[in-house]
């Protein structure tokens, strides 16, 4: 051996040395929490495909809320559960619906707790998909892209109405960025950031997620609006064109499967990316822990570590109170 060998070993010796040169971390305030709100009261329905996760009311919310702060998570983002549904998704844009609700309780119970509103019509139209639907020239049935942007931006000032301090537009059509915030300035909220899922594949890890919002396509599929899983530079081609609309965060969906695609959009915008640690991933480390073939902890803190090295700076994760408590301990 020559004395100028490199050793890597050197600062892997101990704990101390570890973290004094760690890269990349994870920190409760990177994490934003996705949260299923309804009606009623006392309300708090476990979602099987979701160990952990329920659907909840408001009162149930801001006790969530509560626990969320105590333990540093950054944010919540919310997601409705209607009473209602009809052909255009109407009740998204109710002032009195559960999304509405739930973020005027939290903001008066829970401030500081960074309060996010998906901005999509899947759960309120009774067909599933995210938005009206049309007869395509070809004869298929399809979304009707330029009847939903305008729903979707009268949603997203709805929200903001009720204090959404973020939107977060998740249906994928042309358009929509530009609309929500003309929407947003018109009427008082110039200050409200956009939260665009600008990469958003239709992938096969959204499942659970479909279960707990109750907004599984009654027919088809998505893949005629979201992206294709096999395309990483239209996904750069997404983000450019949604942050020149007024985007002021770009997301990639779903995380783990598109680290490659988080890293090209890191690279190729200069806002801040976020990136959504899905359902299906979370359900298989659960499902995979639980049959003890994984260490539960390890796993979920190695693979959120992974999606901040690839470039996100703020994570969406069903995790988000577990690893928060985790990293508190």
């Amino acid at each position: 051996m020559t004395a100028s060998m490199y050793r890597g070993r050197r600062l892997r010796r101990t704990d101390a040395l570890r973290t004094m040169v760690r890269e990349t971390w994870v920190a409760p305030g990177h994490l934003v929490a996705p949260l299923f709100v309804c009606g009623g009261e006392g309300v708090r329905r476990p979602i099987d495909a979701m160990p952990g996760c329920s659907q909840v009311s408001v009162d149930e919310l801001v006790n969530d809320c509560r626990e969320l702060k105590a333990f540093g998570v950054g944010g919540i983002i919310l997601f409705g559960i209607p009473d209602d549904k009809d052909p255009q998704g109407d009740a998204a844009a109710d002032p009195d619906g559960p999304v509405a609700r739930g973020l005027k309780a939290i903001a008066a119970e829970v401030p500081g707790l960074v309060r996010w509103a998906d901005v999509c019509l899947c759960e309120y139209t009774d067909h599933g998909h995210c938005g009206p639907l049309r007869q395509a020239p070809t004869g298929e049935t399809e979304v009707d892209n330029d009847r939903t942007v305008p729903l979707l931006a009268q949603a997203a000032r709805v929200y903001a109405d009720a204090g959404a301090e973020i939107v977060a537009p998740s249906d994928m059509m042309d358009g929509r960025v530009a609309a929500i915030r003309a929407q947003l300035d018109s009427e008082g909220h110039a200050e409200t950031p956009i939260v665009a899922y600008s990469a958003k594949f239709a992938s096969a890890f959204y499942g659970p997620f479909r279960d707990a919002a109750e907004s599984a396509p009654a027919f088809g599929d998505r893949r005629g609006y979201q992206m294709d899983p096999a395309n990483g530079r239209e996904a750069v081609r997404e983000a450019r064109i949604d942050v020149d609309e007024g985007a002021d965060v770009v997301m990639v969906k779903p995380a783990l499967p598109y680290l490659d695609v988080i890293r090209r959009v890191r690279e190729a915008v200069d806002v801040p990316v976020a990136a959504y640690n899905v359902s299906g991933e979370y359900a298989a480390l659960k499902a995979a822990a639980e049959r003890g073939w994984l260490d539960e902890r390890g796993a979920v803190l190695e693979s959120l570590t992974a999606i901040r090295r690839a470039g996100a700076d703020v994570i969406v994760t069903y995790h988000a109170k577990e690893v928060a408590r985790w990293l508190q301990g």
